[in-house]
């Protein structure tokens, strides 16, 4: 399955993604409630969040997918608060315990499902080689945190450019 993250408003002239059997689009933008850091997620309820709205299975969706993809307003070197919500509320993908990668500390995986994870992240065209470098080291760390199998980031200048 295709796991699709974005904040794309819905009025605007940016790319539709049509339900269909393969993909599963998640919305960033509405209603939905912030990460608690409560570790219910961990202990309560393991690989769900306590928290019962839309967004309260994204461990379970990211254990089933074999691609991850992020579409997000680039905004301080990092991703749209939307979608870092998302990516929040997906904790229960992991474990509360860490492990060592590349110098950092990470955590560790609770399932053994990887993912290819590609962020396309727009408005960026007035950003620095330096700001694109910075975006791409959070996007790589996140991938890591999530034990994603390769991670990509392509910069666009507008929405309506993403092609999946």
């Amino acid at each position: 399955m295709r796991l699709i993250i974005h904040d794309l408003p819905p009025d605007d002239a940016a790319p539709s993604f049509p339900p269909d059997e393969t993909s599963l689009v998640i919305p960033a933008v509405g209603p939905k409630a912030p990460c608690l850091g409560c570790f219910g997620c961990w202990l309560k309820t393991p690989g769900k969040c306590v928290l019962k709205d839309r967004i309260k299975d994204m461990g379970k969706y990211l254990s089933s997918c074999n691609e991850l993809i992020v579409i997000t307003k680039c905004i301080y070197g990092g991703f749209s608060p939307d979608v870092k919500n998302v990516i929040d509320r997906s904790i229960s993908y992991i474990l509360p315990f860490f492990r060592n990668v590349e110098h950092m500390q990470h955590h560790v995986p609770r399932y053994q499902q990887r993912f290819r994870m590609r962020v396309f992240a727009y408005n960026t065209s007035q950003l620095t080689d330096d700001e694109r470098a910075i975006f791409g080291s959070y996007v790589k760390g996140v991938s890591i945190n999530l034990n994603s199998a390769d991670y990509s980031v392509v910069f666009l200048s507008n929405p309506g450019e993403v092609s999946i």
